[in-house]
């Protein structure tokens, strides 16, 4: 069976202080039967990672350089998120994708730097607004999949999030249906891409205004594994919530 997976994603929030929030969870995950991660801030992760040292809960980076090292001004690299403590590591999240003009190119480079340094990548995929009101999502989703996936990856090393652009910190959220259509098409092509053993044992997430109110019932749809939170992934009561639903 795939063990589910509830990965927070704590984008540009978080200060010493928050670090409360983790040792909170940490400390409550303890009979959780999913698999926890934290993805803070760079300022916070290596402090993090040492604060959940020997709890169920681990650590990743929320984006890497491609490079291993270099003159890279303001950049971080997968060696350096693995020296801070993290396991994972996400690429390809929309932010980047629209704010930086990141391409499937360099989302590809990424996911390779990450597993390259062990770390197991959280690839990010997911169709703008105006894709779904083309009805181009599916199209959109092999494409994203087809460039962005390392050759020979595993499902130990990749963990894939669906994410309707239009639905992260919008409060909006995808139906039912179309999370399950989604979900369904993205392991078929992953299927055509690493054989049956990817499609079967790869770990689907679903992001995209994920609450307590809605969890449950995402999670109990085939083929989600899991979730990739936001905002609420920012406070204890909310996040311990939707890894109760997981």
């Amino acid at each position: 069976m795939r063990r589910r997976l509830v990965a927070g994603n704590w984008k540009m929030n978080g200060t010493a202080g928050d670090l409360q929030v983790a040792a909170r969870v940490a400390d409550s995950s303890a009979d959780a039967r999913c698999s926890v991660v934290i993805c803070p801030p760079a300022s916070l992760l290596d402090r993090m990672s040492a604060q959940v040292s020997g709890s169920p809960v681990e650590t990743g980076g929320q984006d890497c350089h491609a490079a291993r090292s270099g003159a890279h001004t303001g950049d971080i690299s997968a060696p350096m998120l693995a020296d801070a403590g993290a396991s994972f590591c996400i690429v390809g999240h929309s932010e980047r994708r629209l704010a930086h003009g990141e391409s499937n190119d360099q989302v590809l480079a990424k996911a390779q730097a990450t597993i390259s340094a062990g770390l197991t990548a959280i690839l990010c995929i997911g169709e703008t607004g105006d894709e779904r009101r083309s009805d181009t999502t599916l199209a959109v989703t092999r494409a994203q999949l087809a460039e962005c996936i390392p050759p020979g990856a595993t499902h130990r090393e990749l963990v894939i999030a669906y994410e309707p652009v239009w639905a992260i910190g919008s409060g909006q959220t995808a139906t039912d249906a179309q999370i399950a259509e989604v979900h369904r098409f993205i392991r078929q092509v992953c299927g055509e891409i690493g054989g049956p053993d990817l499609a079967g044992n790869i770990r689907l997430l679903y992001g995209g205004s994920v609450n307590p109110a809605n969890a449950s019932r995402i999670f109990a749809l085939e083929d989600v594994d899991g979730g990739l939170i936001g905002g609420a992934s920012l406070k204890a009561d909310d996040f311990l919530e939707i890894i109760g639903a997981a």
